[in-house]
């Protein structure tokens, strides 16, 4: 499995969503090199990035196994923390009921909390500011990819998406990812094979995501006991790029109780 590190530290796995790659993290990465001790773990999902699939990886739960193995051989008995986005948000909660309180603190940005798309409570489809001036001045699949998107389309948010979005969408394995999508729900819900867990977490979510909602990922607090939940508004499934700042505020707060 692909990796990238920076830093030096407590471990952190931060983990992305489908069909992108580590470049939608890289945002992230300013608010725990700002700390000064942190190793910053950055992987590419199997049949995404960097990152090769074999006939083997056919479903959520393959990935997330792939993901326990490098967990285990990166980490061995050390304590790390894990952040996961979407996808990345659902394998996040596999890894914690596998590894228990070896895991310091839990970080979800829009994450999957109900994988059959039919059966997700999630609110209409919202574009709060729109920019056809900037849409047209963009590559065809570009514009179209970042439309689906954007809740606020402006240059800078663009920017944003170009640098964390474009890479993963331009690089994952199709075969995989079909695989992987006929096989996208767990076997069993991570937190049914599971006690309460009992470190800090944050869960953050988009008021306008239109993709996992909000309403499910609120449901998750009753097991993730010390969670902080946050709905930003001006979001949509890509809340970090959305609403930078007020995530990066939220994920000090949660830096500073997994440090106490």
């Amino acid at each position: 499995m692909h990796s990238v590190e920076y830093g030096s530290g407590t471990p952190i796995l931060m983990i992305h969503g489908f069909c992108v790659d580590h470049h939608l993290m890289l945002a992230l990465d300013p608010v725990f090199a700002a700390q000064g001790h942190w190793r910053r773990v950055y992987i590419d999902l199997p049949g995404m990035g960097k990152s090769a699939a074999g006939p083997e990886i056919d479903s959520a739960d393959s990935v997330a196994e792939a993901v326990v193995a490098f967990a285990r051989n990166t980490f061995g008995n050390e304590k790390f923390a894990v952040l996961g986005n979407s996808f990345g948000g659902m394998i996040a909660r596999y890894i914690v009921a596998e590894f228990g309180d070896q895991v310091l603190g839990l970080a979800l940005i829009c994450p999957v909390a109900v994988a059959e798309q039919g059966a997700r409570s999630v609110p209409p489809k919202t574009v709060l500011h729109r920019d056809p001036n900037l849409l047209a001045s963009l590559d065809f699949d570009d514009a179209a990819d970042y439309e689906e998107m954007a809740v606020v389309q402006s240059r800078e948010n663009w920017e944003r998406f170009r640098e964390s979005v474009l890479p993963g969408l331009r690089a994952f394995h199709p075969e995989a990812i079909d695989r992987i999508s006929g096989n996208y729900s767990f076997r069993m819900e991570p937190e049914a094979r599971s006690p309460t867990f009992q470190g800090p977490a944050v869960i953050i979510t988009g008021r306008q995501d239109d993709v996992v909602g909000f309403y499910d990922q609120i449901a998750l607090a009753d097991h993730y006991v010390r969670s902080t939940i946050a709905v930003l508004d001006g979001a949509g499934h890509n809340a970090h790029l959305d609403q930078p700042e007020l995530t990066g505020r939220l994920l000090d707060e949660w830096i500073v109780r997994m440090e106490h």
